[in-house]
């Protein structure tokens, strides 16, 4: 009988890694989005390919690079929570359900942390816009009753590989532009305290710390969640070892031969995130999250330090 696996959001960076990879395995990789074998505006073909299917992997979802307008706050949520609720459904009437579901959700949903790492049974879930729509995913996902179906939802680092968020960072090094990222006081208008888009000065100097994984190893924890069924809920994704900001400069600099890099402090960011159409947070929130469940459960990272990581990527 053929491996069948649903992957929404496969066009993307991540999906589409995925696809490749399951398919290369001889699984039979369907697909759901603007384009595909189903798209989201017909329920029934959604449900076929979810019915008897084994995995279902849900990456749907607007990218947050982009400039927190209302109009993209809202389709940042509605992109997310919307297309969960239509697997969810399709799931929910399925006479043969998948045996797991699993879901992307951010590590962005922790809060700010400079003091301790974040890990499922400790973290301090976070406030604003970017952690509000994290937590309407997770909700979204969990909130019906689906009894053959077990649900994880992964809390994803940044994740790292060709064509991922990386990319910007090595650019800025290519240019002499790879020092740190330095946090600063800037002002906040009301528009942005309302919606909680503002991010408040945290981490000095480049400290802010930068929770991480290879692409890879998002691969190999799919693989790893399906052998273990005792895994379910909230998982992070992430290295055992964190860096920061600094040290990612640093060691992006070292990889592809760069000796200088200046920083850039606040004020540039702000002004180049408007001319580019993003946000600072992605760069100046401190993400600190480790994978306390897959590190307990026996799971092996094969890229676990960031530097070998990098030197993989970049000169590959």
């Amino acid at each position: 009988m053929t491996d069948r696996i649903v992957i929404t959001g496969a066009s993307g960076f991540i999906g589409s890694y995925l696809s490749r990879e399951f398919r290369r395995s001889g699984a039979e990789v369907v697909t759901i989005g603007r384009s595909g074998h189903a798209t989201w505006s017909d329920p029934a073909a959604i449900a076929a390919l979810v019915d008897g299917a084994s995995l279902v992997i849900g990456l749907a979802g607007k990218s947050v690079n982009c400039r927190y307008t209302p109009e993209n706050r809202a389709e940042i949520l509605r992109s997310r929570v919307e297309t969960t609720r239509a697997i969810s459904t399709a799931i929910a009437a399925a006479a043969n359900p998948p045996a797991l579901w699993i879901n992307s959700s951010t590590a962005t949903i922790y809060r700010h942390a400079e003091d301790r790492p974040m890990t499922e049974s400790t973290g301090q879930l976070g406030e604003g816009f970017s952690v509000s729509i994290a937590r309407a995913w997770e909700e979204a996902l969990f909130e019906a009753e689906l009894p053959a179906t077990r649900r994880v939802a992964l809390r994803t680092a940044i994740v790292l590989g060709d064509g991922s968020a990386l990319a910007p960072l090595a650019m800025l090094a290519r240019f002499g532009l790879g020092g740190p990222q330095w946090d600063g006081r800037w002002p906040a208008t009301r528009a942005r305290l309302a919606a909680g888009t503002y991010h408040r000065f945290g981490a000095r100097w480049g400290r802010q710390k930068f929770s991480w994984i290879h692409l890879e190893d998002v691969l190999r924890i799919i693989l790893f969640l399906r052998e273990h069924p005792e895994l379910e809920g909230v998982v992070n994704a992430s290295s055992p070892n964190p860096s920061d900001n600094a040290t990612v400069m640093r060691s992006i600099r070292r990889v592809l031969g760069v000796p200088v890099g200046i920083p850039l402090p606040r004020f540039a960011l702000e002004i180049g995130s408007a001319a580019i159409r993003t946000e600072t947070e992605l760069v100046l929130k401190s993400r600190w999250v480790v994978p306390e469940r897959l590190t307990a459960a026996g799971f092996e990272f094969t890229h676990p330090q960031l530097e070998p990581a990098l030197r993989d990527i970049l000169r590959s």
